[in-house]
């Protein structure tokens, strides 16, 4: 295995394991639920807790990550979060705030993970290699979600809710040992590279550029930016409500107990998995094959947003567990085309500062964890049904999908 690959295999395994660490709590919360008596909306409160903490350190990780290198802020990320998974049982027992509390720290460590991805991609990864690179990792999102849904409601019937907390933490720290023997944050810097690749990542462009300021005016004033801050929102208010809600829909609306809730909400995504992955080599492949890359982004992003929505929009009066589970696996598996989208155009737009870009518009895609997932909540109380949240979200895809067709792009708007 190359050395670039194996780095880029860190961070899937660094993603992956952030989503079981994000994803476990709305499984586990339904049996902290019934022992602490929450009502939805406290849950919901509980639940986006975490997104506190992600968007207020979302912009200075960034910043850290392009001044002191992905490598090192990485490690931190993880070694942090995987301390706050850890005394998540310890805080609940003390008290509503102290919960609270660990949750907003663990979302201050998850805040720096894609970040500082991105900004070790934009040193280790060759142009043609990025759609798919990007892709793997985010195949981290639902991979860990669906390992975290699986086995959290085997764990939660068998140990108690408590041990999801102690298992995933530890394997956080597991991870930051091999990444301290593994990971250099230059291709220059490593010891046992071939001549072979280290002659293709010296083209990769921000090693050939002594650092500059950030341009900061520049990006905030191009059209293309804001289409991309907007839509990581939009995208990410059905991926958020989902994670976080979806164990409750199959319990709750549905009717099924703990363990088949659990199983049930992990199947959408697989989907995602899946599609993630193959809209990654698809965008690269037609991309390479001579397609303007702005078509490309266009088409992927408007497809899996619309897509998506059309699965929300026809959810809404589902009783059947098999339909319902159809739906959420077409919208999982519709936004993931999003990855060849949105989710790739940092780096075509701003490849020198993906790292910061990628921290602005995940700013804004951070309000649907906090906002959506309270929404949500309050929406389920007041109406008694998921329908109000459903409709929603679509609206918010196809808001966004009109504002990418108009702005978005892929060519450079900074040097």
């Amino acid at each position: 295995m190359q050395e670039r690959h194996k780095l880029v295999a860190l961070c899937v395994a660094a993603s992956f394991i952030s989503y079981i660490d994000r994803v476990s709590i709305s499984v586990a919360a339904l049996a902290m639920q019934e022992q602490y008596g929450w009502t939805e909306t406290i849950k919901g409160f509980v639940l986006s807790a975490f997104f506190i903490g992600y968007l207020l350190f979302m912009v200075p990780s960034g910043w850290l990550a392009n001044r002191f290198g992905g490598k090192r802020v990485l490690l931190a990320a993880v070694l942090w979060w995987s301390i706050f998974t850890l005394v998540t049982p310890l805080a609940a027992g003390m008290s509503f705030a102290a919960l609270i509390a660990a949750r907003i720290a663990m979302g201050l460590g998850e805040a720096a993970m894609f970040p500082a991805a991105y900004n070790l991609y934009s040193r280790w990864v060759p142009a043609g290699e990025r759609s798919r690179a990007v892709a793997l990792m985010l195949a981290g999102i639902p991979l860990g979600t669906l390992f975290a849904l699986m086995t959290t409601g085997v764990m939660v019937k068998h140990y108690g809710w408590t041990s999801v907390f102690y298992v995933f933490g530890l394997l956080g720290l597991v991870w930051c040992v091999v990444w301290l023997k593994l990971a250099y944050d230059r291709p220059a810097d490593h010891p046992k590279l071939t001549p072979a690749e280290r002659n293709l990542l010296r083209a990769v462009a921000p090693d050939q550029h002594p650092k500059e300021p950030v341009p900061w005016a520049k990006l905030l004033r191009s059209s293309a930016v804001w289409a991309l801050i907007i839509n990581h929102l939009c995208s990410n208010w059905v991926l958020y409500m989902l994670l976080a809600w979806l164990p409750s829909y199959f319990r709750k609306v549905l009717h099924l107990d703990i363990q088949s809730a659990s199983l049930y909400a992990a199947a959408p995504w697989l989907a995602m998995l899946v599609s993630g992955i193959a809209s990654g080599w698809l965008t690269d492949s037609w991309i390479k094959g001579g397609a303007d890359a702005t078509f490309v982004r266009k088409f992927m992003q408007i497809a899996g947003l619309l897509g998506a929505a059309a699965c929300m929009w026809l959810a809404r009066d589902v009783s059947s567990p098999e339909v319902a589970l159809g739906l959420m696996c077409g919208a999982l598996g519709a936004l993931a085309m999003t990855w060849g989208g949105f989710i790739s155009n940092h780096l075509d737009i701003a490849p020198r500062y993906a790292d910061v870009l990628l921290a602005i518009t995940n700013t804004a895609g951070t309000l649907p964890g906090i906002l959506g997932i309270a929404v949500t909540g309050w929406l389920i109380d007041v109406t008694g049904t998921f329908t109000a949240a459903f409709v929603l979200a679509a609206c918010v895809n196809v808001f966004g999908a009109v504002v990418w067709f108009f702005f978005a792009t892929a060519r450079p708007v900074v040097k």
